[in-house]
């Protein structure tokens, strides 16, 4: 277990950084993530009770306070994205970001006991992002969250940092079996690492076709994925290029994988 972050954008103001392999035991290994600008602090899927400890023990460091956190974002609804949301609402101030889809799910994972007990309404303190995405304030500038329903969630969202220019895009770039703290150097020995988890987690190529049309809209210099190492500028259209031919999730189903057992 780690508690050093991999710095993956500072100008002084404006901070990023990446905490990788905080995870013990069995568990599945996930980044988690935290912006700050000047006075205000982010963290992006900070995953359930097996990160939460770790993390906030590591985002310390770099924050004014855990209860001065502005916001907890979560891409979607998985356990390993934020799980550990009741003790995030019961810690700190911060206001949780999901989908609209997943709004009204997302307070099943707080105790009510606790809430009535702290007097805490989990409903108040979430910001539901429609469908189509939205600016998100953060001091003089924003975070961008981004539609990539089905990628792979029904409802998932990712989210755009316009200073640092990094993309954190969930399960979108995830691999499995390679270093969580470096950059992708070899995109072609890289791709077995990825292939089977993105046929899998990803619904369909068309999907998957219509989200890298929308990025390659933006200017990303980093793509930050919740598993593995990430994308950096020279990386980044080699991999937009690779998934739009992917053929997965739906385009791959036959009768096959209907059968009665």
């Amino acid at each position: 277990m780690s508690g050093n972050p991999v710095e993956l954008y500072n100008d002084g103001t404006h901070k990023c950084f990446s905490f990788n392999d905080l995870v013990t035991g069995e568990g599945i290994q996930s980044n988690q993530f935290l912006i700050v600008h000047s006075q205000h602090e982010a963290v992006i899927d900070p995953g359930g009770n097996l990160t939460y400890m770790p993390l906030t023990i590591a985002i310390s460091r770099h924050i004014q306070s855990l209860r001065s956190l502005d916001y907890v974002l979560a891409s979607h609804q998985d356990p390993d994205i934020i799980a550990s949301m009741d003790r995030w609402l019961l810690n700190t101030d911060a206001t949780i970001v999901t989908s609209k889809l997943w709004s009204r799910f997302l307070p099943h994972l707080s105790s009510d006991y606790q809430n009535k007990l702290s007097g805490i309404d989990p409903y108040s303190r979430i910001l539901a992002i429609e469908d189509s995405g939205q600016d998100i304030p953060f001091g003089e500038t924003v975070i961008k969250a981004l539609p990539a329903h089905f990628l792979h969630s029904v409802g998932n969202i990712q989210f755009y940092d316009p200073i640092s220019k990094i993309l954190f895009s969930g399960d979108m770039g995830a691999s499995v079996g390679s270093s969580s703290s470096g950059n992708v150097s070899d995109f072609q020995a890289h791709i077995p690492l990825m292939k089977g988890f993105h046929q899998r987690y990803m619904c369909s190529n068309k999907v998957c076709r219509l989200w890298a049309n929308m990025i390659r809209k933006l200017d990303v210099q980093m793509i930050v994925p919740q598993h593995g190492p990430h994308f950096g500028s020279d990386m980044v259209e080699p991999f937009l290029d690779w998934i739009s031919d992917l053929q997965c999730g739906v385009d791959l189903l036959t009768q096959e994988n209907y059968r009665i057992p």
